[in-house]
């Protein structure tokens, strides 16, 4: 009776979403429609789309594993880059946007710089947002294998974990979500995505208060949790300052001590504020849903009530890890361990859930779970298959004379559907690699993936943003390579990539190895440093302000057709 109650809860659950993501999609019939929702969509509406994308499967299973490892809070000191980060990008780039009316970021840097720069950077976010949501769509089918696991071949019984040694299952799951997800994102474009997304981030964070509700009952409520976590009533349990445990260090050995740690303050002030404003400032997966507000005054409303939201919402899914700790620590029949005898931390929500919760709650905390991971993913989905229809597919359109909104459309839809392919192999990959390495971390792997590569793009979109006549399309391309090369190189990336090849190279001892969460401040500052020693070409200038003129006039089309008003008969 109990798997019929958790099976139907996350049945209807998946109807629902469809249904919701079908009906509010049904009347587009152009780019716009499909890319920005008519530029119509309530401004809280705005908001739950953008913490329901942020908040991925990553999130709801990876959190709880930070907090499991480190036994603190200290995870969530990020949150304050977040705010930092996320109202710069509120005051300064949301306005040139909506003055340009574009339909990705990336035809800002088409205006600002000329089309290489533009090109350039719209591929390096079509091959980031693939490899870093794709990793993320592996996420929710660890959840999805231990159901199966549970109720089809334990008949709902509970059983001691043990780890999946094979990635069969796992590509079954990941097929299957891709699949429900895609289906509605196809067909409904931005409105089916932000309107779902609603649906997804209530059922998400009701299902995380429920989590806490049933854990703190299991363990005794919060007196055990002070017995067993001690730290939790101590600022220590809250704030990491980076410096706990040193002394008698250098300069040197205290910088270097600063940008290896993750979780400190120093990589939230600094670190996190620059990975957002580079995620929220120039990630088309996540501006997209900004520029669907009417206005940008409603599009910043959006994004900064989103971002104090984020607050509680990290504190909430790293707290569960910490009481799941102490429930570890009394019943450790359900901790999921590796060959090795280590807790496998990806894990330790989902043994739980399926485990511990009881009936009709199970469900929905599993239901909460999909919602995260088709929230995320169907983002991800149009926002590519925005980025490659508008910044690749129309402009070539446009130079044949062939622009015609049904080719548009049709394209929209061919994208969302191979992305979603490319997806299915990207989490295929992370799988096996999950396999191979059970005890892997999630956080830094897909913070890591996006990091990496937005940090380069910010550092162009701040040249734009921030100087009146520098950067060219020659300087960007030169200064983004060398932006990736130096964050590769102080991440130890070239290690990671070759060492599994058999190829040994050391890292200096003398050189700091940068965490993840300062990838993004290291490329945006090198490209800056080095794109600020090229001139803007006067003609582009002068060609950026004819442009505002230009918009006024035609705003209902790409921005690659209103060139001079030399639109295709078709688009006007």
């Amino acid at each position: 009776m109990g798997l019929f109650i958790d099976g139907a809860i996350i049945l209807l659950y998946f109807v629902a979403i469809s249904a919701i993501g079908l009906t509010m999609g049904r009347r587009e019939t152009n780019l716009k429609d499909f890319a920005l929702g008519g530029r119509q969509i309530p401004w809280w509406a705005v908001m739950a789309s953008i913490i329901a994308a942020e908040t991925s499967a990553a999130t709801f299973l990876g959190a709880p594993g930070e907090g499991f490892e480190k036994r603190s809070l200290a995870y969530v000191q990020l949150t304050l880059g977040v705010v930092i980060g996320r109202w710069v990008v509120a005051t300064v780039f949301l306005k040139p946007y909506y003055d340009y009316k574009v339909y990705t970021v990336y035809d800002y840097l088409a205006i600002r710089f000329g089309p290489k720069t533009k090109r350039f950077v719209s591929a390096l976010f079509l091959v980031m947002r693939t490899l870093a949501s794709g990793t993320r769509l592996f996420i929710p089918s660890l959840v999805m294998v231990l159901a199966w696991k549970l109720f089809a071949e334990q008949g709902g019984q509970t059983i001691k974990f043990q780890p999946v040694t094979t990635v069969g299952p796992y590509l079954v799951a990941i097929i299957t979500l891709t699949v429900l997800t895609a289906f509605y994102t196809a067909k409904g474009g931005i409105k089916a995505v932000i309107w779902t997304d609603v649906v997804q981030a209530c059922l998400m964070f009701g299902s995380a208060l429920i989590a806490i509700a049933t854990l703190l009952n299991h363990i005794g409520g919060f007196d055990a949790l002070l017995k067993a976590v001690p730290a939790m009533a101590k600022p220590e349990g809250y704030f990491v300052t980076g410096f706990e445990g040193a002394h008698n260090l250098d300069f040197w050995g205290y910088l270097k001590l600063i940008f290896t740690g993750e979780y400190t303050i120093f990589s939230a002030l600094f670190g996190a504020t620059m990975m957002n404003m580079a995620m929220f400032g120039t990630d088309q997966d996540m501006v997209q849903r900004m520029l669907t507000a009417e206005t940008h005054q409603k599009a910043r409303k959006s994004l900064l009530t989103a971002a104090f939201m984020d607050i509680p919402i990290a504190a909430v899914f790293t707290f569960i890890g910490i009481l799941l700790y102490v429930y570890y620590q009394k019943y450790p029949l359900h901790l999921p361990l590796d060959p090795s005898g280590k807790a496998i931390n990806s894990d330790i929500f989902g043994s739980y859930i399926l485990n511990v919760m009881p009936v009709g709650i199970r469900g929905l905390v599993l239901a909460g779970v999909f919602a995260t991971a088709m929230g995320s993913l169907s983002a991800a989905l149009n926002a590519l298959a925005t980025s490659a229809t508008n910044d690749w597919y129309v402009p070539a359109l446009a130079r044949r004379g062939q622009y015609s909104d049904e080719k548009v459309m049709a394209a929209a839809r061919g994208f969302t559907v191979l992305f979603a392919v490319l997806m299915v192999l990207v989490a295929s990959v992370f799988a096996y690699m999950k396999v191979k390495n059970p005890d892997i971390r999630i956080i830094p792997v897909v913070l890591g993936i996006a990091g990496y590569i937005v940090g380069p793009m910010l550092g162009v979109f701040l040249l734009g943003m921030f100087t009146k006549n520098r950067g060219s399309d020659k300087g960007n391309l030169i200064a983004i390579a060398v932006g990736l090369l130096t964050t590769g190189f102080l991440g130890d990336l070239h290690i990671k990539v070759l060492d599994p090849l058999g190829i040994k190279i050391t890292h200096p001892e003398w050189l700091p190895q940068i965490s993840f969460t300062w990838f993004a401040l290291i490329g945006s500052l090198t490209v800056f440093l080095v794109g600020v020693w090229f001139k803007t070409p006067e003609e582009v200038l002068a060609a950026a302000k004819r442009k505002i003129e230009d918009t006024n006039s035609n705003d209902d089309l790409p921005p690659s057709l209103r060139s001079e008003g030399h639109a295709p008969e078709e688009a006007r």
